[in-house]
């Protein structure tokens, strides 16, 4: 299922010592140079100078007197509004603004960057710091949530080095990886562990899967690059468990596979194509397979099918799921990453167990339905509301109650003191208009904007059903 590019390998071939120079070692007493360490080391001089810093800005924003996130160190009644609060009523304060730090890398030497979604999540201004203290403003090409991954592109003056993807898939448990990035900003620390375990689901939704390692990971290497020992990018390291709040050996990296994919679709247009099939999915347990009378408990177990679906008429409850594409489904965390990774439109095979009997199935793979694949902030043409956007889908319609008749997209994000932030837009309003632009796609709020003259815009919006003209100063 998966066309890979050729991959290159990034690092030097280590230094071996030859008897010769083993026996003189010893007879002089010396340390005898260990393998392990040169490869490690002459690894890490290759690759470093592709690992950067990401530096996400968020601006002051209004924040009211009695949120707890305000700042009261920074108002001269501060210390009586501590202690008996702030009066009802009173001029709204402003909160300092906020900078944080999270790492990340280059995968292609025009300027195209990965990192993690939350590291750059909310930011007024991103600025990615290389390896030799080279600073550059850059912009964030899009977003995924659902497996925590952003693009970014910066203009350098130069080419940058580059590392490229390794497959995930070939990673053994066990094997030897470095992690790079700056935890609690202190750039460029280079940890080591091993591959600890593979195909982890954390709870960070069904696209997301895992490299489990327990190379220290800690905040700030949020996005930054976990390398097998063949200088290729295996991971992105992005969360960790500790209930200490810093590393306990248990850091967990997006695979290389999932961000190859996200990666090209963000890069196409800045949004995810992410594959459906319309399935409600379960494991088979022991008790269900002697229910059913199957052997082995692999695979996943079809419990519902959603009308309208590509899967409607083809599947059926009570049918397993053995394998998508002649890949094997082992469990049902391992369908969605498969399906969410096929291009939509795609004629697939699934091979099911239906009946006690094994089948081949043909379907047409669809476009999921989420509002939460995100599309990338609407800057075009120096021109720019401060929103991250997102097509209506029919689950986004369910979930906020607007009509059928409504078209536009919905508002997923917002810039803090953006010109839609100040023209009072909120998260979820469905933007109908803009001008005498109707809107129904994310391309379509771009190209209104693009044709923007200058001055305030005149902005249709749906909120909860009901529609609202805004006039936003177009930035």
């Amino acid at each position: 299922m998966n066309t890979r590019k050729p991959l290159l390998n990034a690092f030097r071939t280590p230094r071996l010592f030859g008897a010769a120079a083993l026996s003189a070692a010893l007879l002089a007493g010396t340390a005898i140079p260990s393998l392990a360490d040169e490869r490690v080391a002459d690894l890490v001089e290759s690759v470093s100078p592709a690992v950067v810093t990401i530096i996400a800005s968020q601006d002051a924003v209004p924040m009211p007197a009695g949120s707890p996130d305000f700042d009261f160190d920074g108002h001269p009644f501060g210390e009586f509004f501590k202690r008996f609060g702030a009066p009802e009523g009173m001029d709204i304060p402003r909160q300092s603004p906020r900078q944080g730090l999270g790492s990340g890398f280059v995968m292609d030497a025009d300027g195209y960057i990965i990192t993690n979604n939350h590291v750059v999540e909310g930011a007024s201004k991103v600025t990615v710091r290389l390896h030799d203290d080279r600073s550059y403003e850059a912009e964030i090409i899009g977003t995924d949530p659902l497996t925590d991954l952003a693009l970014l592109k910066i203009d350098a003056d130069t080419p940058l080095t580059a590392v490229p993807l390794g497959d995930s898939d070939e990673i053994r448990v066990g094997e030897d990886v470095v992690a790079i990035g700056n935890p609690f900003g202190l750039s460029s620390t280079v940890t080591t562990g091993i591959v600890s375990a593979k195909g982890r689901n954390i709870s960070d939704g069904p696209y997301a899967e895992f490299i489990q390692t327990d190379a220290a990971i800690n905040k700030g290497n949020s996005g930054g690059p976990l390398f097998n020992m063949d200088g290729e990018v295996i991971g992105v390291n992005s969360a960790i468990y500790s209930p200490t709040g810093g590393s306990v050996g248990l850091g967990f990296a997006v695979t290389s596979n999932i961000v190859e994919h996200i990666a090209q679709d963000l890069r196409d247009d800045g949004q995810i194509s992410r594959g459906w099939l319309g399935v409600s999915i379960q494991n088979v347990s022991p008790e269900l397979a002697a229910a059913m009378g199957i052997e082995g408990t692999t695979g996943a177990l079809v419990s519902d099918v959603v009308p309208g679906s590509p899967a409607d008429g083809v599947l059926q409850q009570g049918d397993v799921i053995i394998a998508f594409d002649g890949e094997k489904v082992d469990s049902s965390s391992e369908l969605p990453v498969l399906v969410g990774t096929t291009a939509v439109g795609t004629d697939s095979k699934l091979t099911v167990l239906r009946n006690g009997k094994t089948e081949t199935l043909n379907v047409t793979i669809g476009q999921h339905q989420t509002r939460t694949a995100a599309a990338a902030p609407d800057k075009v043409a120096g021109k720019t509301l401060g929103v991250t956007v997102a097509p209506l889908t029919d689950t986004a319609r369910a979930e906020m109650g607007v009509p059928e008749n409504v078209h536009g997209v919905v508002v997923t994000a917002l810039q803090p003191d953006s010109p839609a932030a100040k023209a009072g837009l909120r998260r979820g309003d469905v933007i109908v208009r803009l001008g005498s632009a109707e809107i129904e796609t994310p391309q379509d709020l771009k190209k209104a904007l693009s044709d923007q003259k200058d001055g305030p815009a005149l902005v249709l919006i749906n909120r909860g059903g009901n529609q609202i003209f805004v006039a936003v100063e177009v930035a």
